[in-house]
């Protein structure tokens, strides 16, 4: 059995042959620069379809051929006028620049769909694998519930231990629809201050005696932005939740929004270690922890900030790093006006 990659090959040599011996009978009444133009093309489509060592083939078979057929003297390896080698080494340099620029492109592509499928299917495993745990996680959460009730002392950790493994299986779970686009957002008029007043209330007993310090800017009647409330009030709650957690005992955290063009900033502020340069992108990366960082028992697995970017550009908003000036932490949400100024 031929694999196909061999018929590319020969595929290309019979076009190339046919060609060849197609511009040899008209030869006399042309010039080099059809030869030279069609040599180009079969390079291209060589390249494209075969890859960077069928393109370079067809490149010195090309250059040879115009060499010998379709340069003066005809039939022998010489050059009969000084521009004729300006013809030649354009021929050349064209040609292998172009086989280089086109294959380079292939090998992307390829790569770039390659891990296209590793993520969808990673997406599909994580899909699988959530939904499948939901059930037992329910029913052992039930049962703890129940030895909480009798006074069981040890149905408490279990309790807490399920409810941390339910939002780790919620958040792997939406992780897999956010990838799939599966995971629908319903962006409507809402105001700054309902979510910040949502989102301080959410996370309220998070904090413990780290004060925090919200400011709201009034210089306006209103901060209206389009998002959506539930998704977007998620995210401001896991920024928030993630300063509580790295900021010192006692150390505040600020929580401010103020209009940046067309966008709502939400920003929160901390002084907790910061985050160094090399991973102020990767720590939005799904599971991604920075080196060093100690386990916690709040089942961090470095979910929360990749679910939040993608929840803020699903709705044309973005959320990103700063680190604060005198030590900390900077990550603000950014959400579109209501009323499409810039």
């Amino acid at each position: 059995m031929i694999s196909s990659r061999v018929w590319i090959w020969i595929g290309w040599v019979t076009v190339f042959l046919t060609a060849t011996v197609l511009l040899r009978v008209f030869r006399d009444s042309v010039d080099t620069i059809p030869p030279v133009l069609i040599y180009l093309l079969m390079i291209l489509g060589g390249s494209v379809s075969g890859g960077r060592a069928l393109g370079f083939t067809l490149m010195f078979a090309g250059f040879v051929s115009i060499d010998f057929f379709f340069q003066v003297p005809y039939d022998r390896f010489s050059v009969g006028k000084p521009l004729d080698w300006l013809v030649l080494l354009s021929f050349l340099t064209t040609a292998a620049v172009t086989t280089h620029l086109v294959t380079q492109e292939r090998e992307r592509a390829a790569e770039a769909a390659r891990k296209t499928d590793e993520v969808a299917a990673l997406g599909s495993v994580l899909a699988a694998v959530s939904h499948d745990l939901r059930t037992p996680l329910t029913t052992i959460t039930a049962l703890a519930q129940a030895g909480v009730a009798r006074g069981d002392p040890s149905a408490r950790a279990i309790e807490e231990e399920a409810n941390r493994l339910s939002r780790l299986v919620a958040d792997l779970l939406d992780l897999s629809r956010l990838r799939g686009g599966a995971l629908p957002l319903h962006p409507e008029l809402n105001t700054a201050e309902d979510l910040v007043g949502a989102a301080v209330r959410q996370t309220a007993g998070l904090f413990g005696d780290r004060p925090l310090e919200t400011r709201v800017d009034l210089s306006e009647p209103a901060l209206v932005g389009r998002f959506d409330f539930v998704q977007s009030l998620r995210i401001l709650s896991n920024l928030l939740g993630n300063a509580a957690h790295h900021t010192p005992p006692a150390s505040p955290v600020e929580l401010s929004v103020q209009r940046q063009g067309g966008t709502l900033a939400f920003a929160v502020a901390d002084r907790g270690p910061g985050v160094a340069a090399a991973e102020r992108e990767r720590i939005f990366e799904p599971f991604y922890r920075p080196a060093g960082a100690p386990a916690d028992g709040g089942g961090r697995v470095g979910l929360g900030l990749a679910i939040a970017r993608r929840l803020a550009e699903l709705q044309g908003g973005t959320v990103d790093y700063a680190p604060r000036p005198g030590g900390g932490s900077v990550f603000t949400l950014r959400l579109p006006t209501g009323d499409g100024r810039k």
